[in-house]
């Protein structure tokens, strides 16, 4: 006899559809653990203490980022849900797959792990995680300037990037907090890289061929236009760059962390050449890969050099 019911069967494969259209496990983990593994062992090379401090932070570390990206998607869902409904019904809230309820019950249960995590791990880390959740939870309601924001996308961008550094902080808080250490010094530049990381793959996920442009469906290429929105993506690139190089210089590896970032940077110069000359659906749907592989170039390559093994 199962041990299932057919209505537990039914609830799984649901929030498995939903976690595959919505929240792909596959995409969000390999990036979630390289950066989470980068936040300690940068955080742990700037105390002058090697390799990330064990199995036990890291795991706690990628598990709290992991359910803040949830969050974050589950915010966007209450959010855009009226537009959605309007817009874009085939999506898996809209069309039933999900409820509301449902999902705000999932975020109630991920803070409540979140919570439980930094009280095991660390008692300090409550204060990054407070702090996160309450700028998440303003973020979630717009700043309560909602037609403001929407006005001006470089604002509403931006606002909305700012999550990254505190989500990234905290991460590296598992590191300094367990260590009853203050934050390092020049952590700055770690924050600051994630900020603009942030706008590459936002801006990225969100320029599209003509084609593929959806009424009453915002993206950069249709309110910047396909050449302003290819040169903001390719600027916030070249910040995250120069900052990840300047991040590298205390640990005395800004060339190799150079060197290691030229390969993509030159993968997305062709992309967006691409795009500009011929902008169809075939060289458009090249913007989202690629703010992923240099998400996972530039978090490796800090994490090789924060760990002393630096290969190139």
């Amino acid at each position: 006899m199962s041990a299932t019911t057919p209505n537990t069967q039914s609830s799984l494969r649901r929030w498995w559809t939903y976690q595959r259209e919505r929240f792909p496990l596959h995409a969000h983990l390999p990036l979630i653990l390289v950066l989470s593994a980068t936040a300690l062992a940068y955080s742990a090379a700037l105390r002058g203490t090697p390799g990330p401090g064990g199995l036990f932070p890291l795991a706690g570390a990628a598990i709290s980022t992991l359910l803040f990206f949830l969050c974050l998607r589950i915010a966007d869902e209450f959010k855009d849900y009226a537009e959605d409904c309007r817009h874009r019904p085939y999506r898996a809230v809209p069309r039933g797959l999900v409820s509301l309820r449902e999902l705000g019950v999932a975020g109630g249960m991920a803070v409540a792990l979140q919570t439980a995590i930094a009280a095991v791990v660390a008692p300090a880390l409550l204060l990054t995680l407070a702090v996160t959740w309450l700028y998440l939870g303003l973020m979630s309601r717009e700043f309560f300037v909602h037609r403001w924001l929407k006005a001006r996308p470089l604002i509403y961008l931006w606002s909305h990037m700012l999550i990254m550094p505190l989500i990234v902080l905290h991460a590296t808080a598992f590191d300094w907090a367990v260590a009853a250490a203050p934050p390092p010094a020049q952590l700055g530049l770690l924050l600051g890289l994630s900020l603009t990381n942030g706008v590459v793959i936002e801006i990225g996920r969100k320029i599209r061929a003509p084609e593929d442009e959806e009424p009453g469906v915002d993206t950069y290429s249709t309110v910047w236009g396909r050449g302003r929105s290819v040169a903001a993506w390719l600027g916030a690139m070249g910040a995250t760059g120069l900052l990840t190089v300047l991040a590298a210089v205390p640990l005395a590896r800004a060339g190799t962390v150079a060197v290691v970032l030229t390969l993509p940077v030159l993968l997305a110069l062709v992309a967006a050449a691409a795009f500009l000359k011929r902008p169809g659906s075939g060289t458009a749907r090249w913007f989202e890969p690629l703010s992923a592989i240099w998400t996972l170039a530039v978090y490796a390559a800090l994490l090789v050099v924060s760990l002393g093994m630096e290969t190139v």
